[in-house]
């Protein structure tokens, strides 16, 4: 087995022509196999995750696979810098395929490592003129701190030379003819150049080089107009300050240039800042596990600090509190709390003793643990949601592709006008003319176009991922908004996956505490969930010990019932056979017309049941746990105006009970799984946008082809899973949240595809007429990218409150009362049910 910290590998797995590079440098240390896991995966040459089953034995030669690696960008600005960065990885041999994001400045690459490593296409991407690092490493947080504090100082020299360069511009705005002497003119002419200076060399430095490499390498990016701009603007005044009396002396326009590059460089910064902050989320949750956990050495004993990504399945680790759990794991030592909000959506914390298992990506809330490590890597929950979300964070929906699509043509446009204006106005002021041309180059950069719609989609996704939803396809954000029918599963949807007691039916004599009692003492011997349901309900409601029965000699029929030998040892009843399952087991006839599942108590060898007779001592109707908020769920959807129906395999009168308790009109039964994707292509050709609610585990073709899909429960395998939304926890509520967040995404996008197109309008007619001096564009630049990440931000604060839903607990169950047993009425008692097969008692 290939072991992450086994010893460095030589260069003989290089491929021909691959020197062997020094071992000093941070991208070639990345070519060593050891480190692919920190920042990819295997993969399928098509990019799709590998089963389990398969990883081992890809690790034992990580050379022969075909590995998903994520990286962070450095210098990227737009969707113009994703495209071409996108263009420079593809052109390298062994890249697959090739995927960046400009709204979280992160790119996916499939390559192959017998045709490329790691260290050659990450020159590439600096070759086109940016940087690439290793994404979820400590050096790649540091790096966006760097850039970060380097905007800020780029901003706040910016600033400085703004107001001084405005301190000696203002006489010449206040002067009245006559007031200033053409030496003093000249004075604040020099003066406003050389507080200007610095601010081009040192804030204006990352767009002229990000020009220069576009001028160089052929191609348009929005750094190239912006650039252009300064670099006239200050040319131009140059000139004049130069040679007052040539055709650029009349008018200088540092002041103009040092407010536009002030305005441009505030909205970039606090656009970098809210970035973080929203869309940000989703790396948030993604950079969650320790960079090193504490290991014991297996001779010593002694706990050492190593890489979380050197650990073993077996390795023994110490987590403190206050720490993620690095891997999935048993505790081995110790007692503690985890908050496991990532998996559930629910922050309450969860007790965690000796014995039980933890999650990678949990975090330890109280004491230190020492865990035996059980899953590593892309084996753990926490790696299939971190793919999930990675691939989400990647993906460009529809309107997004547009965008990109036009950007670059947009850009030649701006260039052509830029250069037509300046045509158009030379022949009566040729100074006045590259202004008119710097206003247009500036005013319509397409910065806000190509943010309006990826900030606004990432924003969502990560608010849902904080609240246990997780966005396996942003494109279905967009579906979702116009869905106007959703359909339900039933069991394992609307329903947990156990049962709970209805009522109880006794014979003549007999009460419900003792049938109770009694049918619970063969249940505890079981896991069938029926079973499991009376012992749950004998244990709310009975007050009696539960050692009254002896019970011997029992037998178990799988899918039929329980049959032993039971005594009383209170001596009321005398010792007889007893048994417990479906109506044929009990040796009874079958009640026909009930929606409920009966199970049958009998018994043989009591004074009323001699001569060998079975006697049926009572029957238990159990139903289905419906979910408490399963009905305020159906209310609400229904009052936005969405048509719900309910799609279930299951016997038609436990689907119409089921449907009718939680309010849902249209109902179909006993439906196959084609049955179901049948009825799912007529909904969709009856002109319906239809979503479809499934526990994910054999709802598979329905959920592929519904418009948008939810594959509901814990028990997903969230990397088979064919829907577009996974929903960790346990709360039915956030599918109509989810539904009303995507509604509210969408609006967001329009209103800023609207605010874009609008913005470019009405200010370019007025750039071109001359109207509008260079600070002016750049505010309005600035402020139109700042207004569409501002707007997406609102997607943050959480999701959408729910009336119907309020008092209503998700996730507690009301109590079993013995009284409303006895009189018939549903009560749902606290069933802690494992993952057992969906089962039933043969009836008969």
């Amino acid at each position: 087995m290939f072991r992450p910290d086994a010893s460095v590998a030589s260069p003989a797995h290089l491929p021909d022509g691959v020197a062997d590079s020094s071992p000093t440098a941070p991208t070639q240390l990345l070519d060593d196999p050891q480190e692919w896991l920190a920042f990819g995966r295997p993969c399928t040459p098509a990019g799709s995750p590998l089963p389990a089953q398969a990883v081992e034995a890809v690790l034992a030669c990580p050379e022969a696979a075909t590995w998903d690696s994520h990286v962070v960008l450095e210098g990227m600005h737009c969707a113009a810098c994703a495209l071409t960065i996108e263009d420079a990885l593809r052109a390298v041999p062994g890249v697959l395929q090739a995927d960046v994001s400009a709204a979280t400045r992160r790119a996916r690459v499939v390559w192959q490592p017998g045709r490329v490593l790691p260290s050659q296409w990450m020159k590439a991407v600096q070759n086109a003129g940016y940087r690439a690092m290793p994404a979820m490493d400590a050096f790649a947080r540091a790096q966006r701190q760097r850039e970060s504090r380097r905007a800020l100082w780029r901003w706040l020299v910016a600033g400085f030379c703004m107001m001084q360069v405005m301190m000696y511009a203002w006489p010449a705005y206040v002067a009245q003819p006559g007031d200033l002497s053409g030496e003093m003119e000249q004075l604040l002419r020099w003066a406003s150049w050389v507080i200007t200076l610095p601010m081009v060399v040192f804030s204006c430095g990352p767009f002229f080089a990000s020009a220069l490499r576009d001028v160089r390498l052929r191609r348009v990016s929005m750094d190239l107009p912006v650039a252009l701009g300064m670099a006239i603007t200050f040319v131009v005044s140059t000139a004049g300050t130069f040679d007052p009396s040539g055709i650029f002396g009349k008018e200088v326009y540092y002041d103009s240039l040092t407010m536009f590059v002030f305005f441009l460089l505030t909205g970039r910064w606090l656009e970098l800042r809210l970035r973080d902050r929203t869309a940000g989320a989703l790396e948030a949750v993604m950079n969650r596990l320790p960079d090193s956990v504490e290991r014991r050495d297996e001779a010593t004993g002694i706990f050492a600090r190593v890489a979380t990504r050197r650990l073993v399945v077996g390795d023994t680790i110490r987590v403190l509190p206050g720490e993620a759990f690095p891997a999935d794991g048993c505790i081995t030592a110790g007692n503690t709390h985890a908050d496991e909000a990532l998996l559930t959506g629910e922050s309450t914390p969860v007790a965690r003793p000796l014995g039980s298992h933890v999650t990678a990506g949990s975090y330890n809330l109280q004491s230190p643990v020492e865990v035996r490590v059980e899953g590593t890597g892309g084996q753990t929950r926490f790696a299939q949601i971190v793919a999930l979300m990675e691939s989400a964070s990647l993906q460009k929906p529809r309107l997004a592709l547009l965008a990109d699509r036009i950007a670059r043509p947009f850009l030649l446009a701006v260039l052509l006008a830029a250069g037509l204006a300046a045509a158009w106005w030379w022949p009566s002021d040729p100074g006045h003319a590259l202004m008119v041309a710097v206003a247009v180059l500036i005013v319509t950069c397409p910065c806000a176009l190509s943010l309006a719609t990826p900030v606004a989609m990432l924003t969502a996704a990560g608010t849902l991922a904080r609240h246990g939803v997780l966005v396996r396809n942003l494109q279905g954000l967009e579906a979702l908004a116009q869905v106007d029918t959703l359909v339900f599963d039933k069991t394992g949807t609307l329903t947990r996956d156990g049962m709970a007691l209805q009522a109880v039916h006794t014979m003549q004599g007999w009460s419900a505490d003792d049938v109770l009692s009694l049918a619970a003492a063969l249940a505890r011997h079981s896991m069938h969930p029926a079973s499991r349901a009376v012992v749950a309900a004998a244990s709310a409601s009975v007050p009696a010990p539960q050692g009254r029965w002896r019970v011997a000699n029992l037998q178990e029929d799988a899918g039929l019932g329980l049959s032993a030998t039971v005594s009383d040892n209170t001596g009321a009843v005398p010792g007889c056979r007893v048994w417990l399952g479906s109506a044929r087991h009990a040796g009874v006839a079958a009640q026909q017309g009930t929606a409920a599942l009966q199970v049958v108590l009998s018994a043989q060898g009591l004074e009323q049941g001699a001569g060998g007779d079975l006697l049926e001592l009572a029957r238990f109707d159990l139903v289905e746990d419906l979910r408490s908020e399963a009905p305020a769920v159906v209310a609400t959807l229904q009052q936005e105006g969405v048509a719900v129906q309910l799609l279930s395999g299951d016997r038609l009168g436990a689907v119409q009970r089921v449907a009718a308790q939680a309010g849902i009109a249209q109902v179909q039964g006993e439906c196959s799984p084609q049955g179901k994707l049948e009825a799912l292509r007529a909904l969709q050709a009856g002109g319906h946008q239809v979503a479809m609610v499934g526990d994910g585990l054999n709802d598979g073709p329905v959920l592929a082809g519904a418009h948008v899909s939810f594959a509901f429960g814990r028990a997903v395998p969230l990397a088979q899973s064919r829907a577009d939304f996974v929903v960790l926890g346990d709360s039915l509520a956030l599918v109509p949240q989810t539904v009303l967040l995507a509604r509210r995404t969408l609006r967001v996008v329009r209103q800023n595809l609207w605010w874009a197109a609008g913005y470019n309008a009405l200010c370019v007619p007025l750039a071109v007429a001359g109207w509008m001096p260079a600070w002016l564009a750049g505010l309005g630049m600035a402020l139109s990218s700042l207004l569409v990440v501002l707007n997406a931000a609102r997607l943050a604060r959480g999701l959408p409150v729910l009336p119907a839903l309020a008092g209503v607990d998700a996730g507690a169950d009301a109590g079993m009362d013995a009284d409303a047993l006895a009189a018939g009425k549903v009560q749902q008692a606290p069933l802690p049910l494992p993952n057992l097969p969906k089962t039933t008692l043969e009836p008969a």
